[in-house]
C-alpha cells in the first residue's frame, strides 16, 4: 500500500508539473504584431494652418517663436540663431539669412523657427516651397520634432526631415526620419536622397504626408521616400504623438561641415513662399 501510496503521489505531481508546464508555454508565446493597414488616407482639401508670408515685413509671432542660442545645437554647429535678427518677410516671401559675423562667441549668426506651441499636429500632409541656400558649409533644413517628448529625448521621440541639404553636395535633396531604432547616432536611419535641378536657384515644393501607415517624401509631389510602420513599438514607430515644424539654416557642423565651410559664401538665404498643413482625413 505504501508503495502504491508513493507511486499514485508521483503520479499526481507529474500532472501538476505537467499542467504548470502547458500554462507557462502558454503565457510565453510570442505572436508576430499585426501590420498596420493602409487605408489610403486622403487629407483635406483647404489647409488646417498655413503662412504664406504675405502681410507686413515681419515674422508672425502667433505662428513662430524664434529658437536662440550658440552652443553647437547638438552637431558642433557654428552659427548663433538669433531672436529674429536673421530673419524677415519681404515680397510674399519669408528670408531667412546665415551671416558671416561675430555674435556672442560664435563667429556666424542664423535663425530656427519653431511652430511649437503654436502649430501642432498628429498625422497630415505637411507643404513648404522654399528656394534653399548656397554655399559649402550651410545646412538648412525644414523639419519636425516631437512637441512632448513622450517617449524621452532625441532622438526616442522621433524626427522627421521634411528636406535637408547640405552646401558641398549640391541640389542632392534628402528627406529622412529618426528613431531610436534608426537614427544618424548608430547609422541606421531611414532615408532617401533625390537630385532637383536648380534646388538652389529656384523654387521647389518640399512635402511629407504622415498617417498612422507611413511617412512619405515627395519633391514637387513626386514621391522619392518612404518609412513604413512595422507596428513593433515606440523605439522604430515614435510617430503617434504631436509634432511641431522647424525651418532654419545652420552653418557647419557634424554633416553641414564634413568639408569645410567657404566663408565668402556669407550672406546666403532660404526663402520661403509657403508653409502649408493639411489635416488627415480620419
Amino acid at each position: 500500500m505504501k508503495n502504491q501510496h508513493i507511486q499514485t503521489l508521483a503520479v499526481l505531481s507529474f500532472a501538476v508539473l505537467l499542467i504548470a508546464f502547458t500554462n507557462n508555454k502558454k503565457d510565453t508565446v510570442i505572436t508576430t504584431p499585426k501590420p498596420i493597414k493602409d487605408k489610403h488616407w486622403r487629407f483635406e482639401k483647404k489647409p488646417v494652418w498655413q503662412d504664406d508670408f504675405s502681410v507686413g515685413n515681419r515674422v508672425d509671432t502667433s505662428k513662430w517663436t524664434f529658437e536662440t542660442g550658440g552652443h553647437g545645437w547638438g552637431n558642433h554647429e557654428l552659427q548663433y540663431y538669433t531672436a529674429g535678427a536673421n530673419s524677415l518677410v519681404a515680397n510674399g516671401n519669408l528670408i531667412i539669412t546665415a551671416k558671416k559675423e561675430n555674435f556672442s562667441g560664435s563667429n556666424y549668426t542664423s535663425s530656427r523657427m519653431v511652430t511649437k506651441g503654436k502649430g501642432d499636429w498628429l498625422y497630415g500632409r505637411f507643404e513648404v516651397r522654399a528656394k534653399l541656400p548656397k554655399g559649402k558649409g550651410t545646412w538648412p533644413a525644414i523639419w519636425m520634432l516631437s512637441s512632448d517628448n513622450s517617449y524621452g529625448g532625441w532622438p526616442a521621440s522621433g524626427e522627421i526631415d521634411i528636406m535637408e541639404h547640405v552646401g558641398f553636395d549640391t541640389n542632392n535633396i534628402h528627406s529622412t526620419v529618426h528613431t531610436n531604432a534608426y537614427n544618424g547616432m548608430k547609422g541606421t536611419q531611414r532615408s532617401g536622397e533625390k537630385l532637383v535641378a536648380g534646388a538652389i536657384d529656384d523654387f521647389h515644393l518640399y512635402r511629407v504626408d504622415w498617417t498612422p501607415y507611413a511617412i512619405r517624401g515627395f519633391i514637387d509631389n513626386v514621391q522619392y521616400f518612404e518609412f513604413v510602420n512595422e507596428n513593433t513599438n515606440t523605439d522604430s514607430w515614435p510617430f503617434n504623438k504631436r509634432f511641431h515644424m522647424i525651418l532654419n539654416i545652420a552653418v557647419g557642423g557634424d554633416w553641414g561641415g564634413k568639408k569645410g565651410v567657404d566663408p565668402t559664401a556669407f550672406p546666403t538665404s532660404m526663402e520661403v513662399d509657403y508653409v502649408r498643413v493639411y489635416k488627415m482625413i480620419e
